[in-house]
């Protein structure tokens, strides 16, 4: 049975993560060093501490808590001015049309995002008015593969996680959603993306009765 979706936010909803992408690149460029878009698919799902670390690692480079602290801090601002002229246009195809099915046949909504900026973007973008609660970066410590942020989707949404299905562009956010008791289905490739149940391109042509005889 399936009573509720977890849907991650970048990649996923909406074409925000060419926006971190483009500030991590901006950060390693002013570190002096090539930050590829292969490389920032080792960033995707995990959180921005995380990130930094592999960024440093890529550019060979050591720095203290501290200026670790300053390095995010700047990346973060960096992605907030990008994200913060966000519009309705950069929804995905096919996402208002799965999202506005799924409420009208009483399936409850959640975000399970890493991200802190979260509630930006929504706004932003008006995605608000298909969710029923949003779990992200403000509430918890953890970064995928952890669970703990589809875990406290479901709580929000007082739903047994065996009932939820994540929608995940990342691999360590695949992996969260099976170490959640979820099922999960990929939204890319199946090259990166094939421990989900189902793995799909995107939700232009994708509705609910496809998810249900696919994943059930």
């Amino acid at each position: 049975m399936i009573t509720a979706c977890i849907f991650d936010l970048d990649g996923v909803l909406v074409d925000s993560a060419k926006y971190h992408y483009l500030a991590w690149k901006a950060l390693a460029d002013k570190l002096g060093f090539e930050f590829t878009e292969k490389h920032n698919e080792r960033l995707k799902g995990v959180s921005r501490m995380k990130s930094l670390e592999i960024l440093l690692e890529v550019g060979g480079i050591t720095m203290t808590q501290e200026e670790k602290e300053k390095a995010a801090t700047e990346k973060n601002e960096l992605y907030r001015s990008y994200i913060s002229k966000m519009t309705p246009d950069e929804i995905l195809p096919g996402v208002e049309t799965f999202l506005k099915e799924i409420k009208a046949l009483g399936i409850k909504t959640s975000i399970g995002s890493a991200s802190k900026n979260t509630s930006l973007i929504m706004e932003r973008t008006g995605l608000s008015k298909y969710f029923d609660a949003v779990a992200d970066g403000t509430m918890v410590t953890k970064a995928k593969p952890d669970p703990e942020v589809f875990l406290k989707g479901a709580e929000l949404l007082n739903t047994d996680p065996k009932e939820c299905v994540v929608f995940e562009d990342a691999e360590a956010g695949v992996e969260a959603a099976h170490n959640a008791g979820m099922r999960a289905v990929g939204i890319g490739s199946t090259s990166t993306l094939g421990k989900a149940e189902i793995v799909i391109p995107g939700f232009t042509g994708f509705d609910f009765k496809t998810l249900k005889d696919k994943i059930d």
